[in-house]
Parts: structure tokens; C-alpha cells; sequence
């Protein structure tokens, strides 16, 4: 049997970059969480995925609304990062973002602006895995925020 906390540890030693995904619930406010579980999937057609743990307070907006947006985040936005991660019912109230194409949140100043409509809600464990088709994205330069072993790093 693997523990959960050595499963974790593991998983740990894999750098990766931080995204804010965000949407909107049935009542037009927007709703997002902090994660690093994005990944690309395909170039043809553009797909790419995230995983929600079934237990957020997000997840039946996320399954119902039928689109979403990943915000990659940049070096200096290590606070909106933070921001996402909590629970703070006002975290759009401190973050400039502006609606995408699907009318996604999209965070400002992000490396990347990726706007998605969900393809396909696969069960995985005690996740959803949502697999969105890209329909618009932007692009900016700079260095990325990553996270390593418990902590946000700087790239050498």
C-alpha cells in the first residue's frame, strides 16, 4: 500500500508552473482555484486538461458551466496565487481579469491566457479530470512562477 504522504513527497520532486482556472457559476459570479495539475493533451484539435478534487466547493460550477479559463502565472504573481489557494470569497475583488471569448475570468498580467470550452468530464479517483478544447488564447513574455518540493522557486 503507498501512503499518502510518501505519494505526495514523490509527487513533489516534479516542478511544475501555477495556473489560476477560473469560470462562472449559475449566478454569473466568478469562481477560481489555484493549480498545477494542467497539461497539454493535443495541437490537433487544441485540447488541454486539469483535475478538480471532488470534494471543492467549486466543482459543480466548473462541471456545469461548460467552459473554463487557465491562467498561467507569471514570477511576480506569486499573490494571486496565494489569493486562488484560499478560500477568500473577494479574490476577484483583488485581481484585475477580464472575461474571455466563452466569458471565463481570465487573469491580467498572466504568461499565458488559455480560453476553454469543456470537451469531456472524466472520473479519476477522488478527481475530475476536464478536458477543455482551446479556443482562444495570449500569449507574454517573462519567467514563469513554478513550484518545487512544498514551494515556489525561481528558474536559474
Amino acid at each position: 500500500m503507498i501512503e499518502a504522504t510518501e505519494f505526495r513527497k514523490a509527487l513533489g520532486r516534479f516542478a511544475t508552473g501555477i495556473a489560476i482556472v477560473t469560470t462562472m457559476d449559475d449566478r454569473d459570479a466568478p469562481v477560481g482555484l489555484t493549480v498545477n495539475s494542467f497539461n497539454s493533451v493535443s495541437l490537433d484539435p487544441p485540447l488541454v486538461l486539469w483535475s478538480l478534487d471532488k470534494s471543492s466547493n467549486q466543482m459543480d460550477a466548473f462541471c456545469s458551466s461548460g467552459f473554463y479559463g487557465v491562467s498561467i502565472l507569471a514570477h511576480d504573481q506569486q499573490l494571486a496565487s496565494n489569493l486562488f489557494a484560499a478560500m477568500a470569497e473577494d479574490r476577484f475583488e483583488k485581481v484585475e481579469w477580464s472575461a474571455g471569448q466563452t466569458g471565463a475570468p481570465l487573469i491580467d498580467g498572466a504568461l499565458a491566457r488559455i480560453d476553454c470550452k469543456t470537451e469531456q468530464i472524466i472520473e479519476g479517483g477522488d478527481h475530475v479530470i476536464l478536458l477543455g478544447r482551446v479556443v482562444d488564447i495570449a500569449v507574454s513574455e517573462g519567467d514563469p512562477l513554478v513550484y518545487y518540493g512544498g514551494g515556489y522557486r525561481a528558474l536559474a
